[in-house]
């Protein structure tokens, strides 16, 4: 009888991963180790599914949509979404009205909280890959703040070789986008092996990348509404002199290079313009310090007029960079379009790149980072 029934249940394990596979469903590449869900098929779709016999209704939640899931006898819910975008993206499942994270996933933090992720495949994925090349090391850092008066962290990339010679290395200071933290560019960004890649194939300068948190308030900053940010304060102040003293930095303007993604775009463009003796590299992905302004931008008024004098600004800079996706939604097109409609104005010279097909999402991102690093401390 035993051997009945396990002839019976192989049976029906064969069965539904050949349906799956004639389907095209694969496990998500981000899953938790030994689980089959979620997966993705190859028209970007994903299936989700969870056991849940006590609940009622249950919805996947996905790029704003909520897809109702179905119940078999055994208490299984399974739900499939429409086509996604390539790339990564951020997703939750809702159990009787409770948005909670799929217990099949590995967690990330976005969207304001640890929630799962699914990676929709796309065709240059090996810009981010694991492959047999020499590999740098992403640190912790932990250091407490004076001027927000606690602990905070950040992350920091040392380019292959850094740990076995001498040599010092450029610096490149890299944002996240609202919503996010520190952890997201060596997690869903894969900064560390894009770099790595790019390294092993001669297409960027080694360089040493510190990720840090954008949130940073004083102590005596109002919980409610929108507490003034002292970040510009604590990068200036705090996290630049603190990594020219605890690593192996070329510490001045030419070797010193920032940028950041939507929110962090529009950080890093503030600190960039207010503090040109410091930085003389610009990397804005989705996002402008315009946003979410469409309108033409008063030169003389916008950042206190620091782009007035076109000319000086383009002495200035190295490099100004901006990346954007060809999907994405309003109002991110017109915005960096009215931004890209002054700088030619004031004969500001800049490089924009567009990333066919994705949207406001982390496949944008990292297109940019590995277009723009190539551009980074370049002889």
């Amino acid at each position: 009888m035993k051997t009945l029934q396990h002839i019976t249940w192989f049976v029906l394990l064969a069965g539904l991963s050949l349906c799956q596979a004639q389907e095209g469903y694969k496990p998500s590449s981000v899953n938790q180790q030994g689980k089959a869900f979620p997966q993705v098929n190859e028209e970007g779709q994903m299936r989700a599914q969870i056991l849940a016999p006590e609940a009622t209704s249950v919805k996947l939640d996905i790029g704003g949509v909520k897809y109702e899931m179905t119940k078999d006898a055994e208490g299984v819910w399974t739900g499939e979404s429409a086509p996604q975008d390539v790339g990564f993206h951020y997703y939750q499942l809702n159990i009787d009205g409770a948005s909670v994270p799929d217990p099949g996933t590995k967690y990330f933090y976005g969207a304001g909280r640890w929630g799962s992720g699914i990676e929709i495949p796309a065709a240059d994925d090996a810009i981010f890959a694991l492959r047999k090349v020499p590999h740098g090391k992403v640190v912790e850092n932990l250091y407490f703040s004076e001027i927000t008066q606690e602990w905070r962290r950040n992350f920091i990339y040392l380019p292959p070789g850094y740990m076995t010679s001498d040599e010092r290395y450029p610096v490149l200071y890299l944002q996240h986008g609202s919503f996010e933290d520190e952890t997201g560019w060596s997690s869903q960004g894969h900064a560390n092996l894009i770099l790595d890649n790019l390294i092993a194939d001669g297409k960027a300068e080694p360089m040493i990348i510190v990720m840090d948190n954008g949130y940073a308030y004083k102590l005596d900053a109002p919980k409610e509404g929108r507490p003034e940010s002292v970040f510009e304060e604590v990068m200036l102040d705090e996290i630049i002199p603190m990594t020219d003293k605890q690593f192996r930095t070329l510490a001045d303007r030419e070797h010193r290079a920032i940028a950041g993604l939507s929110m962090g775009a529009n950080q890093t463009m503030r600190i960039l313009m207010n503090n040109l003796d410091t930085f003389s590299y610009y990397g804005g992905f989705s996002g402008t310090s315009n946003y979410p302004s469409s309108d033409p931008i008063d030169v003389k008024t916008f950042l206190n007029g620091a782009f007035a004098d076109g000319k000086t600004v383009d002495d200035q800079l190295n490099l100004f960079w901006l990346g954007l996706g060809t999907k994405e939604p309003a109002p991110f097109p017109k915005s960096v379009g009215a931004f890209k409609d002054m700088l030619d104005q004031e004969g500001i010279n800049y490089s924009f790149y567009e990333s066919p097909g994705t949207a406001h999402e982390w496949h944008t991102w990292r297109r940019c980072l590995y277009e723009y690093a190539q551009k980074l401390f370049e002889d």
